[in-house]
């Protein structure tokens, strides 16, 4: 199966420059696990709800709170992004999408567009609906 009939199209983006708070408000909106960063429309990144968890204090909104666990929110999308993102065609087969996303241990793919743009995104949970 083509990967075109199965990625998500409706890609949300950030830019380098967009703070943790932005992006933890973009997850908690749209319910979904992975942002990809663009800068001058060129895929620069991709932050998973994973790494924001990572990048951003335990302390926050507990009592235990203080100004360094505030100060977490301050970091931007460059700081936390996984860089050179591994990014399949949208004319691939699902099957390449399962053995690229096995190989290089990844849970999210951009797919990108003959001509460069980014097409969509595929995660492991959209080619698990496709061979369930």
């Amino acid at each position: 199966m083509k990967l075109n009939s199965i990625i998500t199209k409706e890609v949300v983006t950030v830019d380098m420059d967009a703070s943790l708070v932005t992006m933890c408000g973009i997850f908690e909106k749209r319910r979904f696990h992975h942002l990809l960063v663009v800068e001058d429309d060129e895929l620069c990144g991709v932050i998973s709800d994973r790494d924001l968890l990572k990048a951003s204090s335990p302390f926050l909104n507990t009592p235990s709170e203080q100004n360094r666990d505030l100060a977490t929110l301050r970091k931007r999308a460059h700081q936390i992004m996984s860089r050179k993102p591994i990014t399949i065609a949208d004319q691939a087969s699902s099957e390449d999408a399962v053995r690229l996303m096995l190989r290089e241990n990844i849970s999210c793919l951009p797919v990108m567009s003959s001509d460069g743009q980014v097409a969509g995104i595929v995660t492991w949970k959209d080619l698990l609906r496709v061979y369930s």
